[in-house]
Parts: structure tokens; sequence; C-alpha cells
């Protein structure tokens, strides 16, 4: 199933400042992945791993690619937050704990918008099981 866009909009794009971010985190870890967390400790943060210290999972849906970078989330989330458009952006702060934004002052966060119109009745379901 093609999840990276929903009638032309990609599912997940990037500021100017997050693809910065993103250029300055590559000169010290060239291959790098994003996940968007949906956990207890992260909140919602999308955060940043070495892309061969992450294991992707069986159900983690690839939203994309943002400045050449994959971004994935899991199935369930995927579910709750099918019907957005996820914005990756920075601010001021302290990254999570394993993301490669912690200790540069700044850190990846989501926005998001909700498609609508002609976008929201492209949307495909994704099957579980």
């Amino acid at each position: 199933m093609d999840t990276d866009t929903i009638d032309g909009q990609p599912r997940v794009v990037a500021t100017d400042a997050a693809l910065a971010f993103i250029d300055e985190i590559r000169k010290d870890y060239p291959d790098i992945l994003f996940h968007q967390s949906g956990g207890c400790c992260d909140g919602s943060s999308p955060m940043c791993y070495p892309a061969d210290d992450y294991i992707v999972g069986d159900r983690d849906v690839k939203l994309g690619e943002i400045g050449g970078v994959p971004v994935y989330i899991s199935a369930s989330q995927f579910e709750v937050w099918r019907h957005t458009q996820l914005i990756i952006d920075v601010v001021p702060g302290r990254g999570g704990m394993f993301s490669l934004d912690n200790g540069r002052e700044r850190r990846f966060l989501t926005r998001s918008r909700m498609f609508d119109g002609g976008e929201a009745c492209a949307i495909p379901l994704v099957k579980r099981g």
C-alpha cells in the first residue's frame, strides 16, 4: 500500500529549520531514521536514531521521507493519525533520552494538519493482521 501521499499530498513534511537540523545531525550520524514516538516517556516526539541502531518493526508504517531520511510510525498510531499530515519542526529544548537531538539544545517536534476535502476521501485503511 502506498502510504507516502494522500491525494498527492505527502503524509510527512519538514520545516526548513528541521531540514537544517537533520543536516547537522547527519554530519555526526550519516544514516538516520525517524520513528514517531507514541510512548509515555517521550510523548509524541519524533525520535531520531542511527538507522543501524533501530529495528523497524513488521507493523511499522513508513510515512515517507524528509531530507532523504525515512519516517516511520507504528501501525496502531497510524490508524489514529491516518487523517493528518505530520509536520516535523524544531523548537528549543531537550530531545528524547535516546533520540539524536538530545543534548543539542533543540529538539524535533511534530505538528500536524488534518487532511481535508478530497484528501480525506482518498485515505486508505490499513488492514490489520
